[in-house]
């Protein structure tokens, strides 16, 4: 079973800035990526990647938008878009009790590039909407 001090380990190994804001939970800022506030959370078994894109639109129409998030979710290897409260947040979660360093890797560099590639597809609909999109996945 990985430890919380494993998963610190592979985040300090891929050079990223972070803060440890409780046990086992972490948020990296990639400043590589321009993705910033990524939450690591590790409650064993499980090991959840979280992070804010933006806020809904308050007016306008939701459809297309809604569309757009399900037709990226099919990107997503193992994350996926959804929603939390009135934010738009992707995540993703993998199983850590036989985690490796190159699957954490694989995993974070997964869901950095899929949001890197798809914020510009979403943020239309928060800019035709007149709402202002989060800072924390601006790309």
């Amino acid at each position: 079973m990985r430890t919380n001090q494993d998963i610190e380990g592979y985040i300090i190994k891929m050079g990223l800035k972070y803060e440890e804001v409780g046990e086992g939970t972490w948020v990296i800022h990639d400043e590589q990526d321009k993705i910033d506030n990524i939450v690591v959370r590790h409650d064993a078994p499980v090991l959840v990647f979280r992070v804010k894109l933006m806020e809904l639109p308050k007016h306008g129409e939701l459809t297309g938008l809604f569309r757009t998030l399900l037709e990226l979710n099919m990107d997503m290897v193992s994350g996926a878009y959804g929603l939390e409260g009135n934010a738009i947040v992707a995540t993703d979660t993998i199983q850590s009790e036989n985690l490796d360093y190159n699957e954490f890797e694989a995993s974070l560099d997964g869901l950095t590039m899929c949001i890197t590639d798809h914020y510009p597809k979403l943020v239309k609909y928060v800019e035709l909407n007149g709402a202002g999109a989060s800072k924390s996945a601006q790309a």
